[in-house]
Protein backbone atom coordinates (compact mmCIF):
# COMPACT_ATOMS: atom_id res chain seq x y z
CA UNK A 1 0.00 0.00 0.00
CA UNK A 2 1.02 3.59 -1.12
CA UNK A 3 2.08 6.29 1.66
CA UNK A 4 -0.76 8.75 0.20
CA UNK A 5 -3.29 5.75 0.18
CA UNK A 6 -2.11 4.33 3.73
CA UNK A 7 -2.80 8.49 5.15
CA UNK A 8 -6.10 8.49 3.23
CA UNK A 9 -6.93 4.82 5.26
CA UNK A 10 -6.40 6.45 8.11
CA UNK A 11 -6.94 10.36 7.60
CA UNK A 12 -3.23 10.70 8.47
CA UNK A 13 -1.03 12.66 6.79
CA UNK A 14 2.64 11.72 6.55
CA UNK A 15 5.21 9.82 4.57
CA UNK A 16 7.92 10.44 6.86
CA UNK A 17 9.92 7.06 8.07
CA UNK A 18 8.45 7.83 11.70
CA UNK A 19 5.21 8.03 10.44
CA UNK A 20 5.09 4.99 8.84
CA UNK A 21 6.30 2.92 11.61
CA UNK A 22 2.92 3.89 13.24
CA UNK A 23 0.58 3.03 9.99
CA UNK A 24 2.48 -0.54 10.20
CA UNK A 25 1.28 -0.66 13.93
CA UNK A 26 -2.56 0.59 13.38
CA UNK A 27 -2.62 -1.62 10.26
CA UNK A 28 -1.65 -4.87 13.05
CA UNK A 29 -2.95 -3.67 16.16
CA UNK A 30 -6.65 -2.47 14.70
CA UNK A 31 -8.37 -5.67 13.85
CA UNK A 32 -7.64 -6.81 17.20
CA UNK A 33 -9.52 -6.05 20.73
CA UNK A 34 -5.91 -6.04 22.13
CA UNK A 35 -5.47 -2.50 24.75
CA UNK A 36 -3.43 -0.24 23.00
CA UNK A 37 -1.48 2.85 25.08
CA UNK A 38 -0.59 5.34 22.66
CA UNK A 39 2.68 7.47 23.79
CA UNK A 40 3.59 11.30 22.31
CA UNK A 41 3.60 14.71 23.07
CA UNK A 42 0.88 17.39 22.86
CA UNK A 43 -0.29 18.02 20.10
CA UNK A 44 0.83 15.06 18.10
CA UNK A 45 -2.41 13.52 16.96
CA UNK A 46 -2.69 10.93 19.43
CA UNK A 47 -6.86 10.75 19.36
CA UNK A 48 -6.66 10.92 15.89
CA UNK A 49 -4.64 7.32 16.04
CA UNK A 50 -7.22 5.96 18.14
CA UNK A 51 -10.18 6.61 16.18
CA UNK A 52 -7.64 5.50 12.92
CA UNK A 53 -7.69 1.81 15.27
CA UNK A 54 -11.56 2.10 16.09
CA UNK A 55 -12.63 2.85 12.50
CA UNK A 56 -10.02 0.15 10.84
CA UNK A 57 -11.57 -2.24 13.66
CA UNK A 58 -14.52 -4.84 13.36
CA UNK A 59 -16.21 -2.24 16.23
CA UNK A 60 -16.10 0.77 13.56
CA UNK A 61 -20.14 0.80 13.67
CA UNK A 62 -20.22 0.81 17.42
CA UNK A 63 -19.62 4.22 19.75
CA UNK A 64 -16.57 5.89 19.89
CA UNK A 65 -15.99 7.40 23.34
CA UNK A 66 -12.94 10.19 23.81
CA UNK A 67 -12.34 10.83 27.70
CA UNK A 68 -9.89 13.67 28.61
CA UNK A 69 -8.86 12.37 32.10
CA UNK A 70 -6.73 15.69 32.76
CA UNK A 71 -9.50 18.13 32.01
CA UNK A 72 -12.24 16.26 34.52
CA UNK A 73 -11.99 17.44 38.32
CA UNK A 74 -11.04 14.41 39.46
CA UNK A 75 -13.41 14.24 42.26
CA UNK A 76 -16.05 14.15 39.26
CA UNK A 77 -14.17 11.83 36.97
CA UNK A 78 -15.59 8.47 38.51
CA UNK A 79 -19.01 9.40 38.21
CA UNK A 80 -18.30 10.64 34.48
CA UNK A 81 -16.48 6.99 33.88
CA UNK A 82 -18.77 4.89 35.49
CA UNK A 83 -21.96 6.74 35.65
CA UNK A 84 -24.17 6.16 38.57
CA UNK A 85 -27.61 5.34 40.22
CA UNK A 86 -30.57 7.54 41.19
CA UNK A 87 -30.39 8.68 44.56
CA UNK A 88 -26.61 8.03 44.54
CA UNK A 89 -25.49 10.82 46.23
CA UNK A 90 -27.23 14.48 46.80
CA UNK A 91 -28.69 16.11 43.25
CA UNK A 92 -28.40 12.31 41.74
CA UNK A 93 -32.25 12.90 40.55
CA UNK A 94 -32.11 10.28 37.85
CA UNK A 95 -29.77 7.38 37.06
CA UNK A 96 -26.91 8.31 34.35
CA UNK A 97 -24.95 6.24 31.85
CA UNK A 98 -21.12 6.60 32.06
CA UNK A 99 -18.89 6.95 29.28
CA UNK A 100 -17.55 3.14 29.39
CA UNK A 101 -21.07 2.14 29.52
CA UNK A 102 -22.02 4.06 26.38
CA UNK A 103 -18.95 2.83 24.67
CA UNK A 104 -20.42 -0.69 24.84
CA UNK A 105 -19.72 -3.36 22.50
CA UNK A 106 -16.90 0.01 20.30
CA UNK A 107 -13.75 1.51 22.03
CA UNK A 108 -13.35 3.92 24.42
CA UNK A 109 -10.42 6.19 24.60
CA UNK A 110 -8.79 7.29 27.56
CA UNK A 111 -6.91 10.30 26.69
CA UNK A 112 -3.74 11.73 29.42
CA UNK A 113 -4.33 8.55 31.54
CA UNK A 114 -1.53 9.59 33.22
CA UNK A 115 -3.32 12.20 35.03
CA UNK A 116 -5.87 9.75 36.59
CA UNK A 117 -5.91 10.21 40.13
CA UNK A 118 -4.80 6.92 42.08
CA UNK A 119 -7.74 5.69 43.77
CA UNK A 120 -9.73 5.53 40.54
CA UNK A 121 -6.83 3.28 39.26
CA UNK A 122 -7.36 0.35 40.83
CA UNK A 123 -11.33 0.83 39.88
CA UNK A 124 -10.27 0.70 36.31
CA UNK A 125 -8.15 -2.18 37.30
CA UNK A 126 -11.08 -4.24 38.00
CA UNK A 127 -13.25 -3.45 35.39
CA UNK A 128 -10.15 -4.54 32.44
CA UNK A 129 -9.93 -7.54 34.66
CA UNK A 130 -13.49 -8.38 35.25
CA UNK A 131 -15.48 -6.70 32.22
CA UNK A 132 -17.60 -5.13 34.44
CA UNK A 133 -18.27 -1.65 35.92
CA UNK A 134 -20.27 -0.63 38.86
CA UNK A 135 -22.04 2.52 38.91
CA UNK A 136 -21.98 4.86 41.85
CA UNK A 137 -25.09 3.75 44.38
CA UNK A 138 -25.27 0.41 42.57
CA UNK A 139 -25.96 -2.68 43.92
CA UNK A 140 -25.01 -4.70 40.87
CA UNK A 141 -21.72 -5.18 38.36
CA UNK A 142 -22.96 -4.04 35.16
CA UNK A 143 -20.93 -6.21 32.14
CA UNK A 144 -19.04 -4.73 29.11
CA UNK A 145 -17.78 -5.71 25.98
CA UNK A 146 -15.38 -2.74 25.34
CA UNK A 147 -11.95 -1.99 23.74
CA UNK A 148 -9.42 0.27 25.91
CA UNK A 149 -7.00 2.50 24.12
CA UNK A 150 -5.41 4.70 26.30
CA UNK A 151 -2.76 7.45 25.69
CA UNK A 152 -0.48 9.81 27.83
CA UNK A 153 2.28 12.43 27.21
CA UNK A 154 3.59 11.55 30.35
CA UNK A 155 6.65 9.34 31.53
CA UNK A 156 4.64 6.77 33.07
CA UNK A 157 7.84 4.48 34.36
CA UNK A 158 8.84 7.53 36.04
CA UNK A 159 5.36 7.86 37.20
CA UNK A 160 5.33 4.31 38.81
CA UNK A 161 8.65 5.10 40.94
CA UNK A 162 6.76 8.24 41.59
CA UNK A 163 3.93 6.47 43.53
CA UNK A 164 1.36 8.24 40.94
CA UNK A 165 0.43 5.31 38.85
CA UNK A 166 0.14 1.50 39.85
CA UNK A 167 2.38 -0.82 37.88
CA UNK A 168 -0.36 -3.69 37.37
CA UNK A 169 -2.20 -1.27 35.78
CA UNK A 170 0.35 0.08 33.31
CA UNK A 171 1.24 -3.66 32.18
CA UNK A 172 -2.41 -4.12 31.88
CA UNK A 173 -3.06 -1.04 29.69
CA UNK A 174 0.78 -1.33 27.97
CA UNK A 175 -0.32 -4.57 25.59
CA UNK A 176 0.52 -2.50 22.67
CA UNK A 177 2.72 0.38 22.95
CA UNK A 178 2.14 3.56 19.90
CA UNK A 179 4.43 5.78 19.85
CA UNK A 180 4.11 8.68 18.18
CA UNK A 181 7.24 10.93 17.14
CA UNK A 182 7.27 15.04 17.43
CA UNK A 183 7.00 16.85 14.48
CA UNK A 184 10.63 17.86 14.98
CA UNK A 185 11.43 14.23 14.04
CA UNK A 186 9.42 14.38 10.84
CA UNK A 187 10.61 17.07 9.12
CA UNK A 188 9.76 15.55 5.84
CA UNK A 189 5.62 15.74 6.95
CA UNK A 190 5.84 19.61 7.52
CA UNK A 191 5.34 20.96 4.00
CA UNK A 192 2.44 17.89 3.75
CA UNK A 193 0.77 18.85 7.07
CA UNK A 194 1.00 22.82 6.01
CA UNK A 195 -0.23 22.71 3.24
CA UNK A 196 -3.18 20.99 4.09
CA UNK A 197 -3.86 23.18 6.92
CA UNK A 198 -3.69 26.01 4.64
CA UNK A 199 -6.23 24.71 2.17
CA UNK A 200 -8.63 23.74 4.66
CA UNK A 201 -8.10 27.23 6.98
CA UNK A 202 -8.69 28.80 3.18
CA UNK A 203 -11.98 27.21 2.53
CA UNK A 204 -13.10 28.10 6.29
CA UNK A 205 -11.86 31.60 6.05
CA UNK A 206 -13.49 32.10 2.53
CA UNK A 207 -10.47 33.39 1.44
CA UNK A 208 -8.38 32.50 -1.88
CA UNK A 209 -5.71 29.93 -1.15
CA UNK A 210 -2.80 30.84 -0.72
CA UNK A 211 0.87 29.33 -1.18
CA UNK A 212 4.03 29.37 1.20
CA UNK A 213 7.21 30.73 -0.36
CA UNK A 214 10.08 28.01 -0.37
CA UNK A 215 12.02 30.22 1.99
CA UNK A 216 9.26 30.36 4.32
CA UNK A 217 8.44 26.78 4.07
CA UNK A 218 12.11 26.08 4.51
CA UNK A 219 11.98 28.04 8.06
CA UNK A 220 8.96 26.42 8.90
CA UNK A 221 10.88 22.78 8.78
CA UNK A 222 13.90 23.75 10.81
CA UNK A 223 11.20 25.35 13.56
CA UNK A 224 11.25 22.87 16.46
CA UNK A 225 7.31 23.20 16.74
CA UNK A 226 7.41 22.25 20.47
CA UNK A 227 3.65 22.45 20.44
CA UNK A 228 3.18 19.90 17.26
CA UNK A 229 0.68 19.14 14.66
CA UNK A 230 -1.43 21.56 17.17
CA UNK A 231 0.41 24.03 16.84
CA UNK A 232 1.50 23.97 13.38
CA UNK A 233 -2.40 24.10 12.78
CA UNK A 234 -2.75 27.10 14.60
CA UNK A 235 -0.23 28.58 13.28
CA UNK A 236 -1.45 28.40 9.32
CA UNK A 237 -4.22 29.47 10.18
CA UNK A 238 -3.14 32.74 12.16
CA UNK A 239 -0.95 33.00 8.95
CA UNK A 240 -3.83 33.02 6.59
CA UNK A 241 -5.75 35.46 8.24
CA UNK A 242 -2.36 37.93 8.70
CA UNK A 243 -0.40 37.78 5.68
CA UNK A 244 -0.18 39.79 2.96
CA UNK A 245 -1.03 39.37 -0.65
CA UNK A 246 -1.35 35.60 -1.63
CA UNK A 247 2.04 34.00 -0.62
CA UNK A 248 3.33 33.75 3.02
CA UNK A 249 6.84 34.94 3.44
CA UNK A 250 9.61 34.98 5.72
CA UNK A 251 8.41 38.53 6.11
CA UNK A 252 5.05 37.12 7.54
CA UNK A 253 6.56 34.87 10.02
CA UNK A 254 6.78 35.58 13.49
CA UNK A 255 9.75 36.00 15.62
CA UNK A 256 9.79 32.91 17.96
CA UNK A 257 9.66 30.98 14.13
CA UNK A 258 12.10 32.97 12.63
CA UNK A 259 14.54 32.27 15.23
CA UNK A 260 17.74 34.16 14.86
CA UNK A 261 17.42 35.07 11.08
CA UNK A 262 17.61 38.78 11.59
CA UNK A 263 14.65 40.03 9.28
CA UNK A 264 17.28 42.63 7.92
CA UNK A 265 18.74 39.43 6.39
CA UNK A 266 15.61 38.25 4.69
CA UNK A 267 14.20 39.02 1.28
CA UNK A 268 12.89 42.29 0.55
CA UNK A 269 9.04 42.44 -0.13
CA UNK A 270 8.53 43.38 -4.06
CA UNK A 271 6.12 46.07 -5.06
CA UNK A 272 3.09 43.56 -6.33
CA UNK A 273 3.27 41.46 -3.35
CA UNK A 274 1.76 44.45 -1.44
CA UNK A 275 0.86 47.25 -3.69
CA UNK A 276 -3.12 45.85 -3.52
CA UNK A 277 -2.77 44.28 -0.43
CA UNK A 278 -4.25 45.04 3.60
CA UNK A 279 -1.71 46.27 6.17
CA UNK A 280 0.78 43.27 6.89
CA UNK A 281 0.60 42.33 10.43
CA UNK A 282 4.10 41.15 12.13
CA UNK A 283 4.13 39.70 15.06
CA UNK A 284 6.94 41.00 17.98
CA UNK A 285 6.07 40.31 21.72
CA UNK A 286 2.01 39.55 21.23
CA UNK A 287 1.72 41.41 17.97
CA UNK A 288 2.32 44.65 16.31
CA UNK A 289 0.93 45.87 12.98
CA UNK A 290 1.82 48.73 10.69
CA UNK A 291 0.97 49.81 6.84
CA UNK A 292 2.96 49.18 4.08
CA UNK A 293 1.10 51.64 2.64
CA UNK A 294 -2.73 51.71 1.16
CA UNK A 295 -3.64 50.27 -1.92
CA UNK A 296 -5.26 52.97 -4.65
CA UNK A 297 -8.78 51.46 -3.84
CA UNK A 298 -8.56 51.35 -0.22
CA UNK A 299 -9.12 48.35 2.16
CA UNK A 300 -11.93 47.61 4.41
CA UNK A 301 -10.63 48.51 7.82
CA UNK A 302 -13.56 46.86 10.04
CA UNK A 303 -12.14 43.46 8.19
CA UNK A 304 -8.85 43.61 8.97
CA UNK A 305 -8.74 44.65 12.09
CA UNK A 306 -11.81 42.07 12.82
CA UNK A 307 -8.50 39.85 11.14
CA UNK A 308 -6.19 41.10 13.19
CA UNK A 309 -7.98 40.46 16.54
CA UNK A 310 -9.11 37.18 15.92
CA UNK A 311 -4.84 36.39 15.21
CA UNK A 312 -4.33 37.85 18.29
CA UNK A 313 -6.45 35.70 20.46
CA UNK A 314 -5.44 32.37 18.47
CA UNK A 315 -2.06 33.38 19.78
CA UNK A 316 -2.84 33.77 23.10
CA UNK A 317 -4.97 30.43 23.39
CA UNK A 318 -1.81 28.48 21.99
CA UNK A 319 0.35 30.52 24.12
CA UNK A 320 -1.71 29.09 27.17
CA UNK A 321 -2.80 25.48 26.36
CA UNK A 322 -6.31 27.09 25.74
CA UNK A 323 -7.14 28.20 28.96
CA UNK A 324 -9.53 30.91 28.71
CA UNK A 325 -8.80 32.34 32.14
CA UNK A 326 -5.00 32.75 31.38
CA UNK A 327 -5.58 33.58 27.42
CA UNK A 328 -7.93 36.34 28.33
CA UNK A 329 -5.18 37.43 31.00
CA UNK A 330 -2.65 37.73 28.59
CA UNK A 331 -5.44 39.84 26.41
CA UNK A 332 -6.05 42.18 29.61
CA UNK A 333 -10.39 40.97 29.04
CA UNK A 334 -12.48 39.49 31.64
CA UNK A 335 -12.67 36.11 31.07
CA UNK A 336 -16.79 35.97 29.67
CA UNK A 337 -15.94 39.18 27.20
CA UNK A 338 -12.69 36.31 26.10
CA UNK A 339 -15.60 33.95 25.26
CA UNK A 340 -18.15 35.56 23.75
CA UNK A 341 -15.59 36.75 20.91
CA UNK A 342 -14.26 33.08 20.68
CA UNK A 343 -18.51 31.97 20.10
CA UNK A 344 -18.69 35.16 17.84
CA UNK A 345 -15.41 34.40 15.86
CA UNK A 346 -16.29 30.15 15.76
CA UNK A 347 -12.82 29.98 16.63
CA UNK A 348 -11.99 26.07 17.43
CA UNK A 349 -9.06 24.10 18.80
Amino acid sequence: MSTIKQADKYGIIGESQGIQGVFDIVGKAAGSDSTVMVFGESGTGKELIARALHQNSPRKDKPFIAVNCGAIPHELLESELFGYEKGAFTGAANTRIGRVELANEGTIFLDEIGDMPTALQVKLLRVLAEREIDRLGGTKPVKIDVRFITATHRNLEEAIKEGKFREDLYYRLNIIPLVIPPLRDRKNDIPLLAQHFLNKCSENQGKEPKTISSEAMQILVNYSWPGNIRELGNFVERMVVLSVGNTITPRDLPEKVLGEVPRENLPPITEPEYEQSPPQMLQNGLQQSFFMGLPEDGINLKSVVEDFERGLILEALEKTNWVKNKAAGLLQLNRTTLVEKIKKMKIQR
